[in-house]
């Protein structure tokens, strides 16, 4: 890949985070607080949410490149469905976002090369690529990113899959538990109602009353705390069935989990492994590489700028 400057930005409701990256390496990052989601909540029509957002992204672009005036190309990792133009199709975290042609507008605004990717995707990519300096016959990867909710990237020739309309891999949304938990799509029993850090906390609620975050219900896990252990375990049981569900269906063999909730892989790893190889056709059991991602927390924003730096110069 070329070894000029891409900075790469992974777009969250409240956080933008930027690293400015010479191929894998990050040599600099910067958090933004931006509440993206509150202003697209509050906006007065889809034209202002989309100013805003288009706004505060320029505004960051810009000052990294003050800092680093030698950049040659923007990634975007963003939620939502994208086509492979760059039109954001619609944000589910950020409402008001309706076919808003994103890397065009911000191209014209920087004067930059600009690619904008889902950020699952631009998560899958850049794990794509660390495996693949050690694997390099590599062709195909599936990535599952386990935060708020629970997304998917599948790397496919090498390549983002996004799909038809740009709404491929939502992992988050195969339905696990029928009539079950009310999800924010619509529907009852979503994945990500149970295998996310939301899902857990709520399993760990509706048990003992109490919502800690997270890293508290993780602690008591490993505390041995009952109710903290079954929490994980109905989010262990759910991902691995989801999750041999899809590989199935694509016949995968390199599988890896990032995003937040990866950092309690001790206390659901080893009910995911066990359901996951309960689920799998004979033929596909103990063909998984299945592990906790690169666990840095930059694949996002690392994979997107990767994805640009591979677009300019080839990979």
């Amino acid at each position: 890949m070329p070894e000029g400057l891409i900075l790469g930005m992974d777009v969250g409701g409240t956080n933008l985070r930027l690293g400015v990256f010479r191929g894998e390496d990050c040599v600099a990052t910067l958090r933004v607080e931006a509440h993206l989601r509150e202003r697209c909540l509050h906006a007065e029509n889809s034209a202002a949410a989309e100013l805003a957002v288009v706004d505060i992204l320029t505004a960051a672009i810009v000052q990294t490149r003050q800092q680093h005036p030698e950049l040659r190309g923007v990634g975007i990792a963003f939620p939502g469905f994208i086509q492979g133009d760059g039109t954001l199709l619609q944000s589910p975290n950020l409402p008001g976002l309706h076919h808003l042609a994103l890397g065009t507008a911000l191209r014209e605004r920087c004067g930059l090369p600009v690619l904008v990717e889902n950020d699952a995707n631009a998560a899958a990519f850049g794990e794509f690529v660390h495996e693949r300096s050690r694997q390099p016959d590599l062709e195909h990867l599936l990535y599952v990113g386990l935060g708020t909710g629970v997304g998917g990237g599948f790397i496919l020739h090498g390549q983002p899959w996004r799909g038809a309309h740009g709404a491929a891999m939502e992992v988050g949304h195969l339905i696990v538990v029928p009539g079950g938990r009310r999800c924010g799509c619509g529907n009852q029993g979503c994945l990500e109602q149970y295998a996310s850090a939301t899902g857990v906390k709520l399993s760990y609620t509706e048990r003992t009353g109490h919502a800690p975050a997270l890293p508290v219900i993780a602690r008591l896990a490993r505390d041995g705390n009952a109710d903290a252990q079954a929490a994980f375990a109905l989010a262990g049981n759910t991902l691995g069935q989801a999750l041999a569900h899809l590989l199935k269906v694509l016949d995968v063999s390199v599988l890896r989990l990032g995003g937040g909730m990866s950092a309690a892989w001790d206390c659901f790893a080893p009910v995911l492994q066990e359901r996951l190889e309960a689920d799998l056709i004979p033929v596909l059991r103990g063909s998984v590489d299945l592990r906790r991602g690169n666990d840095d927390d930059q694949a996002g924003m690392r994979g997107a700028a990767l994805l640009v730096a591979a677009r300019q110069g080839g990979s």
